[in-house]
């Protein structure tokens, strides 16, 4: 069963590519993120005709997350996390397809920092930790994917200078991250490419940054013991970036048995 993580930036913009690399692909799911639609802006149409079944929680303009199954009805769970009432920015998405419970989140920017941003950013993952020991607490297979937002370590940057007053790259940042890891979740990319090796999932679209290789490694797919026992190979479809008029993501994925 292969799972991906695409932030789209911008669904009906980046849809052909996103179209494109379902047929080519064939994901059994697809988490998305930064998807900038809601209501009848969505394109449900084509994606089911594409073969999905979709759970979507949209935003006007900005965040958006959904998760596609293929060949079948991804059963929602919740949206949103628990934790700020007043949080209405679209960043949260769980549901069960196939008996493996999946979140597609879509992890605050937190820039610029320090700053009220920052302050959300951190919030928010301290949200997302209470949310994923309570999923550890149910002993099922579980991925968290998405755009976390997160550069883990150097090796994760082309450039640890230039990212160093980052949000992404922030001590509080990373141990925000961390935490995670130590609860007991399985980074699958670093599971199956080990430091040192250098795997990046964004490339920025100024500066060059995709001519030169300058990027970064923020999208994440993190698993449960019951998951991680099933792992059998994560990479990213880098190419998928190179195309005319992609997001500035790459597809990153996860196989399991």
């Amino acid at each position: 069963m292969r799972i991906a993580t695409y932030n789209v930036n911008g669904i009906n913009a980046r849809l052909p590519r996103l179209l494109e690399w379902l047929d080519e692909t064939r994901p059994d799911v697809a988490c998305l993120q930064e998807l900038k639609a809601e209501g009848e802006k969505f394109p449900l149409k084509a994606l089911e005709d594409a073969g999905y079944g979709v759970a979507w929680h949209g935003q006007k303009g900005f965040n958006g997350v959904a998760v596609l199954a293929r060949g079948a009805e991804p059963v929602e769970r919740q949206r949103g996390l628990a934790g700020d009432p007043e949080d209405v920015q679209s960043r949260y998405i769980e549901v069960e397809v196939a008996g493996i419970v999946i979140a597609s989140l879509y992890l605050p920017n937190g820039n610029p920092q320090p700053g009220p941003k920052f302050d959300y950013k951190l919030a928010w993952m301290a949200r997302l930790a209470e949310r994923a020991r309570a999923l550890l607490a149910e002993e099922k297979p579980v991925v968290l994917a998405g755009d976390y937002n997160v550069i883990p370590a150097d090796i994760d940057t082309f450039s640890v200078r230039a990212m160093q007053d980052d949000a992404l790259m922030q001590p509080e940042s990373r141990a925000a991250f961390r935490g995670l890891l130590f609860q007991g979740w399985t980074d699958a990319i670093r599971a199956c490419h080990p430091e040192p090796e250098k795997l990046y999932t964004f490339w920025d679209y100024q500066a060059g940054a995709w001519a030169r290789d300058a990027g970064f490694r923020i999208d994440h797919l993190l698993l449960s013991p019951q998951a991680a026992d099933r792992l059998i190979h994560a990479d990213v479809d880098k190419a998928v970036r190179g195309r005319e008029k992609a997001s500035d993501h790459a597809p990153t994925w996860v196989e399991l048995r």
